[in-house]
């Protein structure tokens, strides 16, 4: 039995696929296997897999079920005691499974292990920006406020704090669920902030950015409302579990992912949208301007430049200071 195992959901994913692949097989922990579960892909995916020609690549189809779905599959199938995702468009640093596996074996009591992450273009190249998030002290509220652990190519989990969270909806014969596959977007904080709510399992984040995590120009300002009505469903399912909780902290998550929703419209250079939503993070809460004042400040002030600039200088205003922070 492998010692871990990685878990790739992969639709229409065969442009990413291999570079994903090359990275995940690279890795320096020898005992491993990679789960790709090819959702449903018209393309060449599946045989983009079997031709890579390695025994530790296992390849399971499915008709399409969803990012979640896809997980869940992979999930199920995974044989390691550690189980790691990456999306198949996301790349992994080599030395990444082996410092999450030693995280997990030296702290028993932590179910999530996560690093920080670089961001590449749509070809891959750095974009500069790196998410270093906090390592320590993680609560259910970190959990929703700012969401450390950052994407769903991140975290590498122990088996047992996945299936301290797994249950089986009516109508499911196939498997259980570990992700909620009725969720198309937040279905990875929905996860982790399930596993904070209802378990005893602690989650834990080592330095470094060990993952690169690809931003794709189509999906970075387009979707911003239905991201938002997914996080607001997430709220909405997850308040009963702890109606207290989510009653205190709510405003300022919400102020927090009205902000991170604005960033993503300023990459798209969208600059009404990301006024309008940093102002209704402000008028949700001014709590991220009190414990994040920098972060927060530059959010409101880049989509101000951005919207009386235009695109195109404002591109250049950024690309200046960029070389001086450098």
């Amino acid at each position: 039995m492998p010692r871990a195992s990685i878990v790739v959901p992969a639709y229409n994913a065969a442009a990413t696929l291999g570079a994903t692949l090359e990275s995940l097989v690279r890795q320096t922990l020898g005992d491993f296997e990679v789960v790709v579960v090819d959702d449903g892909s018209s393309d060449a995916t599946g045989a983009l897999v079997r031709q890579l020609g390695d025994p530790r690549v296992r390849l399971v189809r499915q008709n399409n079920r969803g990012l979640a779905g896809a997980r869940n599959t992979g999930i199920a199938h995974a044989r390691g005691a550690f189980i790691g995702f990456c999306d198949a468009d996301d790349l992994w640093q080599p030395r990444k499974l082996a410092a999450h596996v030693a995280h997990l074996e030296a702290n028993p009591q932590v179910g999530l292990s996560y690093a920080g992450s670089a961001f590449i273009d749509a070809a891959g190249r750095p974009t500069g920006h790196v998410q270093r998030p906090r390592l320590r002290g993680i609560t259910a509220a970190h959990v929703f406020k700012r969401n450390p652990v950052g994407n769903g190519s991140a975290p590498v989990m122990r088996r047992a704090a996945l299936d301290a969270i797994a249950w089986r909806p009516a109508g499911e014969t196939a498997r259980d669920w570990w992700f909620d596959e009725s969720f198309r977007q937040s279905e990875d904080i929905e996860c982790w902030l399930r596993l904070a709510l209802t378990t005893d399992w602690e989650i834990a984040g080592i330095p470094g950015a060990l993952t690169l995590y690809r931003l794709s120009a189509g999906g970075l300002s387009a979707n911003t409302d239905a991201q938002l009505a997914s996080w607001e469903r997430m709220v909405a399912k997850l308040s009963p579990l702890a109606p207290a909780f989510f009653d205190r902290h709510a405003p300022a998550a919400r102020a927090y992912q009205l902000r991170y929703l604005s960033r993503r419209a300023i990459s798209a250079r969208d600059g009404a949208r990301a006024a309008a939503l940093a102002l209704r993070g402000a008028r949700q809460s001014l709590r991220p301007l009190w414990e994040e004042p920098s972060r927060t400040l530059v959010t409101w002030g880049a989509a101000a430049v951005l919207g009386l600039a235009g695109p195109e200088r404002f591109a250049t205003t950024e690309a200046r200071l960029l070389r001086r922070a450098a």
